[in-house]
């Protein structure tokens, strides 16, 4: 089964991203945001569309009737193990008891679950088609571990500019498997990647500041916490939804099958189309690097770090953001208390387990020296996880720097105390512990 090469699709991403979808002259810098609306916004015609539909389209979120949809939609009825169950009917409850989450978050979540389920029944129907897909060795894979809006995703995707390794794009984390009975479109594009396009496009015009916080595209290499979605054992969740439920339910579990199960869907993509070597990376795995050394035991892991309110003021500004049309009840403080909680949680795993990883396996950036040099601190990487750099690989590399500067849709203004009553010097005081282990710089 050969699909085309995401590798090819991905460099060719790299030639043009400078010039489509935006706005201005490279040259030009653009105007700072200040999103001056976010806990009253102020919404567009298209927003108040958006939410009027899903009012009128109201969802399930009920086990039976997720799994029903997820069989409907693919024509399968095989979901393997069905222990997963027992987590969708913990994440579902956790949902209905959002008493914030409006329409459209709700149907958020709600096409969240049919989609991992159906991607679920086509990964199983693929095994039980191709068992030698299970054969496929993750030989030395390069994983990125690091906070959200630590420079993880820049980083990420300048190692996938790198067409040797095998790199998730976002449009394949959504559909991992393609259906068997679709078929390549006359153009010779994947119907994946179009629906993906299609629905980044309508994301794109109902929030069009996202970007400037997190520039991704269908094409933009993405983490594989959507593939983790499929055995519903991510985080993931709790940034569509406020629920305790689920993230203490998460926290408590054994996730080593999980990872297995992980690692099971990266042998059917790698046995799809293969790469040298997989780049992966995600900040879930930072409270799991445990499970994640058990699974992947020849890594080179690559940990990013950053001063914890940068990270904080950045995620809960994009979550913010989005709540506008996901939720019925802003209560900024809220949202921005539960965050500073969350990292702290990840961050204190990270400093408990981080020796679990061999040291000459391990790589730690600090970001600001990655963002001084990151064609050096790529170059680090490659060394520690000897995988040569040579002539043709800086040039890709070179490329991808040039046309991915930072702030290239302008940048956000955080207020974390204006907008979340949150005080900066404060929230960074609970993180002594993680400026104590490494040399991380205070950001104003």
């Amino acid at each position: 089964m050969v699909l085309p090469r995401i590798a090819r699709i991905h460099a060719a991403q790299v030639e043009r991203d400078g010039r489509a979808r935006y706005p201005f002259a490279m040259a030009e810098r653009p105007p700072d945001i200040h999103i001056h609306d976010l806990s009253a916004p102020e919404l567009t015609d298209l927003q108040k569309a958006a939410v009027a539909y899903a009012g009128q389209h109201p969802v399930e979120l009920q086990v039976k009737a997720v799994l029903g949809q997820a069989q409907e939609r693919t024509g399968l009825d095989d979901f393997g193990e069905d222990s997963f169950q027992d987590r969708l009917q913990v994440w579902l409850q956790a949902v209905r008891e959002d008493a914030g989450l409006g329409p459209l978050g709700r149907l958020a979540v709600h096409s969240h679950c049919v989609r991992a389920l159906a991607n679920r029944l086509r990964f199983e129907d693929l095994l039980k088609r191709h068992p030698e897909v299970l054969q496929q060795e993750i030989c030395r894979p390069i994983i990125v571990v690091g906070l959200p809006r630590s420079g993880t995703t820049h980083l990420l995707n300048l190692m996938s500019s790198d067409t040797r390794l095998r790199s998730l794009p976002y449009w394949e984390s959504l559909e991992p498997v393609p259906d068997p009975k679709e078929a390549m479109r006359p153009d010779g594009r994947d119907p994946r990647l179009v629906r993906a396009e299609q629905q980044w496009a309508l994301q794109d015009q109902q929030l069009p500041l996202l970007k400037a916080m997190h520039p991704m595209s269908p094409l933009h290499v993405h983490e594989e916490i959507e593939l983790q979605e499929l055995d519903f054992a991510t985080y993931n969740l709790e940034w569509l939804a406020r629920v305790p439920r689920w993230r203490d339910h998460y926290l408590a579990l054994d996730m080593q099958p999980h990872y297995t199960y992980l690692k099971r869907v990266l042998q059917a993509l790698q046995w799809m189309n293969p790469g040298e070597r997989w780049v992966l990376k995600s900040p879930q795995h930072l409270e799991q690097l445990r499970p994640l050394h058990e699974t992947f035991p020849d890594a080179t892991f690559v940990i990013t770090h950053r001063d914890p309110v940068s990270v904080i003021q950045s995620a809960v500004t994009m979550l913010a953001y989005g709540d506008r049309l996901r939720r019925n009840r802003l209560a900024l403080p809220e949202l921005g208390e539960y965050w500073v909680d969350r990292v702290e949680r990840l961050l204190r795993a990270c400093v408990r387990d981080r020796d679990v990883l061999p040291a000459d396996q391990r790589l730690d950036v600090l970001f600001h020296e990655f963002m001084r040099d990151d064609l050096g601190t790529v170059e680090r990487i490659y060394a520690q996880a000897g995988f040569p750099l040579g002539a043709s690989v800086r040039t890709q590399l070179s490329k991808f720097v040039a046309s991915h500067p930072r702030g290239k849709y302008g940048r956000v203004r955080y207020d974390l105390l204006g907008d979340f009553g949150l005080d900066p010097a404060q929230v960074r005081s609970r993180f002594a512990f993680y400026f104590d282990r490494f040399a991380i710089r205070t950001e104003d």
